[in-house]
């Protein structure tokens, strides 16, 4: 069963674990999108602390930060609607709860998927997917996803090469994906796989271009360097 909840403009797909605004996906975590789809399955009931981890970190010792930062996360989000951010109210000492329109809910038998590809554009093309934050701190995720960002636009200035937009390529965040599968969906020749490990000054970054049609790590490299190098220059 595929479920879906609606409330004001946003509409979430649990089972592909998206947040769209309209027809435009939101850059969102796989596990705010978890706590997001906890809270609208009990509208204006209080979930506990606990449940909200156990729903997002099923089996983990995590602290009660990692919730902090990825209900955070959720409030940013859903502020791009006027008074979004109210949305999901904090009880202290309880847990949260969804504020906000009240969801319709939407349950229905999963179509079977298109076996359906986008066709090759006519020049190299390539889509750099959200590196992994391997720092082991969440709120790093925000300096990985600039990185991306960043890369995104420098490679988008070479006329020769197509490359995808953030929005789509931001859809497979916190996501298992499966390389053939996106060449598939997005219609590209190439993905750029990596991860980021900031530690205070200390930057690592790791990148991996593979062909989607072979998923062949085509080459590998690592960006070793401060932090102040990135506060000062952009990629490219």
């Amino acid at each position: 069963m595929a479920r879906t909840y609606t409330f004001g403009p946003f509409r979430l797909d649990a089972e592909a674990q998206v947040l769209f605004r309209g027809a435009e996906p939101v850059a969102l975590g796989q596990r705010a999108v978890a706590l997001l789809g906890v809270l609208l399955e009990r509208p204006g009931d209080v979930v506990s602390k606990d449940a909200l981890i156990e729903a997002a970190w099923s089996g983990l010792a995590v602290e009660e930060s990692n919730l902090t930062v990825q209900i955070a996360a959720l409030r940013r989000a859903l502020g791009e609607e006027p008074g979004g951010e109210r949305w999901i109210e904090t009880l202290p000492r309880r847990g949260y709860r969804f504020a906000g329109p009240l969801p319709a809910k939407d349950d229905k038998t999963k179509p079977a998927p298109s076996t359906a590809s986008l066709p090759l554009p006519d020049r190299p093309s390539i889509a750099v997917l959200p590196f992994q934050n391997l720092s082991g701190d969440p709120e790093q995720d925000y300096f990985a996803d600039g990185m991306v960002e960043d890369l995104i636009g420098a490679l988008s200035r070479i006329r020769w090469l197509f490359v995808i937009a953030r929005n789509s390529s931001f859809t497979y965040k916190g996501r298992a994906v499966d390389v053939k599968q996106v060449g598939r969906e997005l219609g590209v020749r190439y993905v750029l796989e990596g991860s980021v490990r900031k530690a205070a000054n200390r930057v690592r970054i790791t990148s991996e271009p593979i062909e989607t049609s072979s998923a062949t790590h085509l080459w590998a490299d690592r960006f070793d360097g401060t932090s102040r190098i990135f506060s000062t220059c952009r990629i490219g």
